[in-house]
């Protein structure tokens, strides 16, 4: 009579284990630390609002200012008008960092509608998202007003 098996050998099961403690082991701290996630998602956001503005600057012919403080990005006019307000994700405020003493550093695109930009510190800006482990520093060049993750 042919034997039918009921269930799973003892390799079968020491494999499940190990591969299982495996991965608790190396993949499961990755996951569950959401501090790198929340702030690359919060760099990304930053980089595609700051370009967005710099669009509208130009398509409406009036100077925007960005206003980076420790732990927001503010948009407005210089004219007066406020565009929009990016917060640091709630569990890692403050997570920026502009090398300035206090703390506080602004962009302004299209200045006199010549289409320059110029920042506080007179050069390319490098503002740092940083929180825990995690720093990503980002570079906002004088000339055009791009941003550009630094390496």
């Amino acid at each position: 009579m042919p034997r039918i098996s009921r269930g799973f050998t003892l390799i079968e099961l020491i494999l499940v284990i190990v591969i299982t403690a495996a991965l608790a082991v190396f993949a499961l701290p990755k996951v569950l630390d959401t501090t790198l996630w929340r702030l690359r998602s919060f760099g990304d956001d930053l980089m595609a609002r700051h370009q967005a503005m710099l669009r509208l600057a130009l398509q409406q012919r009036r100077p925007i200012r960005a206003t980076f403080n420790l732990d927001r990005v503010s948009w407005d006019y210089v004219s007066g008008g406020s565009l929009g307000v990016l917060p640091c994700p709630a569990t890692e405020s403050p997570c920026l960092n502009s090398g300035t003493p206090a703390g506080t550093s602004t962009v302004i695109f299209n200045i006199n509608n010549t289409g320059a930009t110029a920042t506080s510190t007179g050069g390319s800006l490098t503002i740092t998202v940083a929180s825990g482990s995690y720093s990503q520093a980002y570079r906002i060049e004088v000339d055009t007003g791009l941003i550009y993750p630094s390496p």
